[in-house]
């Protein structure tokens, strides 16, 4: 965990100090991650970075679909057990529950672009710290309440898995901690809403350092403290898989927290993914009414609101399409560790830093040099180490899957 934060606030600064191509201050805007690569590598990498960003970005609402129904059933069912006291296994199935995501999802992807979404990031911010002091503070009382700290320094005892189970889900682990640290793929699109002086370069690397720092401690005392409290038999969402049962008001804030986490983080994620493909159909149709033209519509006491059919429609379909998909695979570790994989050292390591060596023109074999195509390898063989672990996992699920009939 600190290596990975360690390592993506490293690449978070290469990339920052790539928004603006030559003079950091004065120099050529990029506005997107695919503008950076094309301005400082160019050629087919720029079509590659485009594929595995805007995948990542898909995979990334499809993930927190996945989620939300997690946490959205948990109240449920914390509620069902509390009333039976514990005799109701109160099976029930996420669908419905992806569907009422989807459903709000499809309400805020008609916020224009990312500029409008700051009141959302706010409340998500908000929403991200609540549940995550929730879930530490359960940790440190259930500690407390048996006196004794479960685990151990190696990990889930042989014997609970087997010893090829635990090497999959350590691999899987790493994709879980990649994903995590996933920020990178829209770091060039947030940077782009920053205003100067100072240069967005130094505000972006300052809200970088203070950002991976509180989040990997929030990460190290959660994770830390949930082991310690359940030792192997630590549930993949603590808050959510039941380790904790009381108090179960308690527990529904911080899902209830999560949901409208994930609501806001859905849209500030899959926001460059919208303005890419409006952006590309407004320069291939630039005459069709139903792309470039908006409609206002006046709203009592606010601004009128500009609709666009295209954007409306698009949006939509977009959001029934990740929906749907998460029906269909709601494996959410497994889920998480994958994209966490695929995206890790492509868009956090290997454009970062080759985007850098070109930008400061570093010498081929200079001590420099080396130093980042080794950082870079490094996190080549984890990526594919996680990938693998995730997949391995995913197979297991499928093993038991039936297609929109998962039951929690």
């Amino acid at each position: 965990m600190i290596l990975f934060s360690f390592v993506t606030y490293f690449t978070s600064t290469l990339l920052a100090a790539c928004y603006r191509s030559g003079d950091p201050v004065n120099g050529k805007r990029n506005y997107t991650y695919m503008d950076a690569v094309r301005s400082n590598l160019g050629g087919f990498k720029v079509k590659i970075c485009g594929w595995v960003q805007y995948l990542n970005l898909f995979g990334v609402a499809i993930g927190y679909t996945i989620a939300s129904s997690i946490s959205m059933m948990a109240i449920k069912r914390s509620n069902c057990f509390h009333a039976s006291g514990g005799k109701n296994p109160c099976h029930m199935n996420s669908n419905p529950y992806m569907i009422a995501f989807g459903i709000v999802e499809i309400i805020f992807s008609q916020i224009p672009d990312f500029d409008q979404l700051w009141w959302l990031s706010i409340v998500a911010a908000v929403m991200s710290f609540t549940y995550s002091t929730i879930g530490l503070g359960l940790g440190i009382a259930k500690v407390a309440e048996t006196g004794t700290i479960r685990g151990s320094l190696t990990g889930i005892s042989v014997g609970t898995v087997t010893q090829t189970q635990k090497i999959w889900r350590s691999f899987q682990a790493l994709g879980d901690i990649a994903f995590a640290y996933s920020y990178s793929l829209i770091l060039i699109e947030i940077q782009d809403t920053l205003k100067a002086p100072p240069a967005e370069s130094k505000t972006m690397k300052k809200a970088t350092l203070i950002s991976v720092g509180v989040t990997t401690l929030f990460y190290m005392l959660c994770g830390c403290m949930g082991y310690a409290a359940f030792g192997d038999l630590s549930p993949g969402n603590l808050l959510t898989g039941f380790g904790f049962y009381n108090p179960f008001w308690l527990l529904d804030i911080a899902n209830a927290a999560i949901v409208i986490h994930l609501v806001g983080a859905y849209q500030v994620y899959c926001q460059p993914l919208f303005a890419f493909i409006e952006k590309s159909a407004t320069e291939r149709f630039p005459d069709s009414e139903f792309i470039t033209k908006d409609i206002k519509i006046p709203i009592p006491g606010f601004r009128p609101y500009n609709l666009n059919l295209f954007r409306l429609v698009w949006r939509t379909i977009f959001v029934i399409i990740t929906t749907l998909i998460s029906m269909l695979l709601p494996f959410f570790n497994d889920i998480v560790g994958l994209l966490g994989a695929l995206g890790f050292w492509p868009l956090t390591v290997y454009f970062p830093v080759e985007m850098y060596i070109s930008q400061k023109k570093i010498p081929k074999w200079s001590t420099r040099w080396v130093c980042l195509q080794i950082l870079s390898i490094a996190c080549l063989f984890i990526t594919v180490a996680a990938a693998a672990g995730s997949i391995a996992g995913v197979v297991l699920d499928l093993k038991s899957f039936k297609p929109f009939a998962t039951v929690y």
